[in-house]
């Protein structure tokens, strides 16, 4: 059944009356086919005729008709003998069909009265699109943009699809090119939006189906620049003038003209994205990214007017740095962010801000900070280059002519703080780090001391309170210059104080008179942060002590309730509780609801804390054990719930904790990546520790989804990087070989397919040795596909065929379907279609048979290549169509880019070009950074031929030179096909 148009819902505070009889009133659409609806029941609009006058009536919103119009609208010149009372006979039904009131007759005519607000489609995308255009011209482009984004969602098709007459192909002209015109308008705010790289998939398709149309080239130049992609942008326009020469004998127009010149000089302007000049422009993001600062902020007067003097200083320089330097726990966040707050109104376009973990062993990247940076500047995701080097300068670029502070919390050195810096006049940069920045050309040094005594106890007092400080100030000294001054120190010592109405100063003075509880004079550095925390850790309960120590034991940058309660063993309430109080003593920080970490510094105290004290020695590393065992087991369940049948999780190491406990697939999904930076970074550590390194490496193959996903592929490499060495040093065959295939699978996800052979080829080898079957089959199951790739069709099939064995021994049904979904692909290669066909088809009704739908749809995407292949393009269409939908609810982000790139090749075969073009240019989005260049060069091929059909020979080309220059890298065998592409097009 055709379902209700999308009009928005209306809502009217009336009586229930009212609200039936709306129920009761028809709603029409004629943006598609001519429809009607009461309610959720679709009416009988009846014969084409019949619907042509329904057509008729409703375009004119009311207006009443003659039959003589209406007869011309049906039949034009040569009506029927009986024209009169056929329109007579149609006007009856459809007055019976659509109740009374609704079709009435007046003056020999007709017209439809009576329509409640939104009962016709039109109607209500006119009403949003002057809701458009008024929210752009008040300067609320994203409003614009939704507004235009559900006018155009009206359309199902065709308008007045199906209807006859002459009145009804002027109207579909008609309607056809307003919505091409609110295409084009929204279009051009995506553009001014900065999704420039999403637009291009879209204008490609666009273009194609509207070649003479030269706005949507010209938005197709300028998306093509603003990604990147200059040579494209210019082949567009030479296109362009090729096809407006050979088909109409004319120039390109002057717009189109002048934006060729602006690209071709590389226009600055180009770069941003820009209003029209009658129009306000959009208002810039403004981040407010300061952290909160203390209300009892206290003392630092001089280093406050010190850098207050710096920050003002900012307006008429390139750059204004301050680099505040000391000892952990001598108040440089909090001076620093007080200082910020107080300059705020110099910086009208922003705060950023980012702590950059230089006291830690895994310092912030550069590049990933400066990925943050640029989105909290309005830069959408899509936009957002790779490299180090391009994102600096983007971010410099997004700076220029803004007045942003930035605070560079916690950093490591200067070289991690460059890419970091504004350098544009009017802004300014606040560092804090423990090492003095001499190395950052032009900053203003402060090196920051501990308090004086005056400002450690008007600290103090501020926290514990006037009262009680002024009934034992001589305490209070004491407690104050125990802590050495250091604010954090005094800090903490307050605050416990606070919390204990019970305990006197001279109680906590007493305390720190204990040498072991004080700050060495002649100690420096982390050791005075040191003493400072054994004032918190002393004054905790045993169960709070002990949960301390042992969270603190794994790598991570936090940990979820459930797997502190593995660490600690207890229930995840008592957890919990024990968790909160941390918390509440400022040792634990709640990063996210369930969500625990430390201060770096709190970390590494902890860690020393669990050296020092936990009894019996054995119990810390029966706290990281079970940690392992609680990642193991929650991935294995992963693994299961995505996989059924699978016989991986049969021969992975045993637990002795069960996992978490995951209702459902995308529970599932989603626990795997939350706990994605967490798992690998706990599995790297592991590495350090013999016994626990077979589980890590399980650990790491049970998680691979992590590689395929894209999002964590770099860090997962990285990991299996690290233990296959480790499983080299410790000379354990069966772990190194499990090692070996891990980091294998790694390569082959990036493209690195001679890397991924050897590796596979030393695990098969060290497998055989160990008697471990499996990493044999997924060894060989790989080497099959890497030998596809590159070529070597009989190694392949070889490797395949064996791999399919050994499945079969083990009784791996799904492993089995891989091998002969991958050996179909090798038969498809080899010119045996139907076979590999009936290969792909029995592969993937294994899977479906164990109801494994991730798989599944590897199945489903090996039998469209075949189905591709053997002609049959419809059914192609669906199997690729279907996996499509999988792979990206499972979040598979290089199965998705494979597919939308299969779905390219049935596009060209079914002469679809444009839809073809814009399926290869969504493959390019989503393969971007995961898959390596080998498959980009595969994808920019298929773009290539579908630019051609649609007449983009420019872009063809830039597309088939960049292709070759990947395969001739990569010394790849594609190169010669793709010269031999681009040799015609070349000449012409």
């Amino acid at each position: 059944m055709d379902r209700a148009p999308r009009v928005p819902e209306q809502r009217h505070p009336d009586s229930s009356a009212d609200a039936a009889d709306r129920a009761a009133a028809p709603r029409f659409g004629v943006l598609g086919p001519v429809r009607a609806w009461r309610g959720a029941e679709q009416l009988p609009t009846g014969s084409p005729q019949q619907r042509a006058l329904l057509a008729a009536l409703l375009l004119r919103e009311g207006r009443t008709a003659t039959a003589a119009e209406l007869i011309d609208a049906l039949w034009g010149q040569e009506p029927p003998s009986r024209a009169l009372a056929a329109l007579r006979t149609y006007a009856s039904r459809l007055r019976k069909i659509l109740g009374a009131g609704v079709l009435v007759s007046e003056s020999g005519g007709y017209a439809v009265r009576g329509l409640r607000e939104g009962a016709l489609d039109l109607a209500t995308a006119r009403e949003l699109a002057a809701r458009a255009e008024k929210a752009r011209g008040a300067g609320d482009p994203r409003r614009a943009r939704e507004a235009l984004g559900r006018a155009l969602a009206l359309w199902d098709g065709e308008t007045l699809a199906g209807v006859p007459g002459p009145y009804a192909q002027a109207q579909r002209v008609r309607l056809e090119e307003w919505r091409l015109q609110l295409l084009e308008s929204r279009l051009d705010m995506d553009l001014e939006q900065g999704c420039h790289a999403e637009a291009v998939s879209e204008l490609t398709a666009l273009t194609a189906a509207h070649p003479l149309r030269e706005r949507l080239r010209e938005l197709l130049m300028l998306a093509l620049y603003r990604s990147g992609r200059q040579a494209e942008a210019l082949a567009v326009y030479a296109d362009t003038r090729r096809l407006l020469a050979d088909e109409l004998g004319v120039d390109p127009g002057p717009v189109l003209g002048e934006l060729q010149q602006r690209i071709l000089r590389a226009d600055p302007a180009l770069a941003e994205p820009s209003s029209p000049a009658s129009e306000p422009a959009p208002a810039p993001v403004r981040p407010a990214q300061l952290p909160a600062t203390v209300p009892d902020f206290t003392g630092r007067t001089a280093s406050v007017s010190e850098l207050g003097a710096v920050l003002a200083s900012a307006e008429g320089r390139v750059m204004a740095v301050s680099a505040l330097a000391g000892i952990g726990g001598v108040g440089k966040t909090t001076l620093a962010v007080h200082v910020a707050h107080r300059a705020r109104a110099a910086f009208p376009d922003g705060q950023l801000y980012v702590d950059l973990q230089g006291a830690g062993p895994r310092a912030a990247e550069p590049e990933t900070v400066l990925g943050s940076f640029l989105r909290a500047l309005g830069t959408p995701d899509s936009a957002v280059p790779d490299s180090l080097e391009e994102r600096a300068a983007l971010y410099r670029s997004v700076l220029d002519g803004r007045r942003v502070l930035v605070l560079l919390d916690n950093a490591r050195d200067a070289a991690q703080v460059r890419p970091l810096l504004p350098g544009a006049d009017g802004c300014a940069a606040l560092v804090t780090s423990r090492v003095r920045m001499v190395g950052l050309a032009g900053a203003h040094l402060v090196d920051l001391d501990v308090m004086s005594p005056d400002e450690a106890l008007s600290l103090f007092t501020r926290i514990v309170g006037e009262e009680r400080v002024a009934a034992e100030r001589e305490a209070a000294l004491d407690v104050v210059a125990a802590c050495g001054f250091l604010p954090l120190a005094i800090r903490i010592a307050a605050s416990r104080l606070a919390a204990r109405r019970t305990w006197t100063v001279s109680v906590l003075a007493a305390k720190l008179a204990d040498e072991r509880r004080r700050l060495d004079e002649l100690q420096a550095g982390d050791l005075a942060v040191k003493a400072t925390f054994e004032l918190g850790y002393g004054a905790l309960e045993p169960a709070q002590a002990r949960a301390f120590r042992l969270l603190g034991l794994a790598d991570g940058p936090d940990i979820s309730l459930a797997a502190a309660a593995a660490v600690l063993d207890l229930a995840a309430e008592d957890t919990e509780d024990l968790l909160e109080s941390l918390v509440d003593t400022s040792l634990l920080e709640s990063a996210a609801p369930g969500r625990y970490r430390y201060h770096d510094l709190v970390r590494l105290y902890a860690r020393a804390c669990a050296e020092r004290d936990e009894r019996p020695p054995g119990e810390r590393a029966a706290a990281m054990s079970r940690l392992l065992d609680f990642y193991l087991a929650t991935a294995a369940r992963v693994y299961a719930i995505e996989r059924p049948g699978d016989r991986l999780v049969d021969h992975l190491c045993a637990t002795t904790h069960p996992g978490a406990v995951l209702a459902d697939r995308d529970r599932a999904r989603d626990w795997l990546y939350t706990e994605a930076h967490c798992l690998l970074a706990f599995a790297r550590q592991c590495a350090e520790r013999p016994g626990a390194l077979p589980r890590a490496v399980d650990l790491l193959w049970a998680a691979v989804d992590i590689s395929e996903s894209g999002a964590n592929s770099k860090e997962y490499e990285a990991t299996a990087r690290t233990l296959r060495e480790a499983a080299r040093r410790v000379g354990v065959e069966r772990v190194e070989a499990r090692a070996l295939m891990t980091l294998s699978h790694a390569h082959l996800d990036s493209g690195r397919f001679d890397l991924a052979d050897e590796e596979a080829e030393q695990a098969i080898a060290l497998a055989h040795r160990a008697g471990d079957l499996l990493p044999v089959c997924w060894a060989h199951n790989a080497r099959g596909v890497i030998a596809l790739y590159q070529g070597r069709n009989a190694d392949g099939e070889q490797h395949l065929t064996e791999g399919a064995r050994h499945f079969r021994t083990l009784a791996d049904r799904p492993g089995e379907a891989s091998a002969l979904c991958n050996l179909s692909r090798i038969h498809l290669a080899t010119g045996r279609t139907d076979s590999a066909v009936s290969l792909a088809r029995e592969g993937m009704e294994i899977y479906d048979a164990m109801g494994n739908s991730l798989r599944g749809a590897n199945g489903r995407y090996a039998l469209g290549m075949a189905l591709t292949q053997s002609g049959r393009l419809a059914p192609a269409a669906e199997r690729l169509t279907e996996a499509l939908e999988v792979f990206r609810d499972s979040r598979q982000r290089l199965w998705e880019g494979m597919t939308l790139f299969r779905l390219a090749e049935v596009d060209i075969a079914a002469h679809r070009y444009a839809q073809a073009a814009a399926n290869a240019e969504m493959a390019l989005t989503v393969l971007r950074g995961i898959g390596g260049q080998w498959r980009r060069g595969n994808v920019l091929t298929v773009l290539g031929h579908a630019l051609t059909a649609v007449g983009h020979t420019g872009r063809a080309r830039v597309c088939w030179e960049e292709a070759v220059g990947i395969y001739d890298d990569l010394d790849a065998p594609e190169a010669a096909a793709v010269r031999l592409l681009l040799a015609p097009v070349r000449a012409a």
